[in-house]
């Protein structure tokens, strides 16, 4: 799973294919608990990229896609934005999401 460091790689890395981006940050609880969960799905799903943005790093990232509440996973197929979620998901939950 890949942590983005830098706000203008984000098109490149969800241009192709299936991405699920969480939208987090360290402070967050929810996001905490979301954390294992997800590693534990990007390890089962390799036809899918799972990147992480911190909004408070990437905070222009956060407001371009209107990031009022965190934990928020959105799905990109492509390049476009497919699905949003906002709030804790078990695995299955997760799991039915991304599909």
């Amino acid at each position: 799973m890949k942590i983005l460091d830098k706000e203008e790689e984000f098109d490149e890395l969800v241009k192709s294919g299936k991405v699920v981006v969480d939208f987090f940050a360290n402070w967050c609880g929810p996001c905490k608990m979301l954390a294992p969960v997800l590693e534990a799905v990007s390890k089962d799903n390799d036809n899918v990229t799972f990147i992480k943005v911190d909004t408070d790093k990437c905070q222009n990232l956060a407001r371009r896609f209107g990031i009022m509440s965190i934990p928020t996973l959105k799905v990109f197929v492509d390049g476009k934005e497919k699905k949003t979620a906002v709030g804790f998901m078990d695995r299955e939950e997760l799991e039915d999401f991304i599909k």
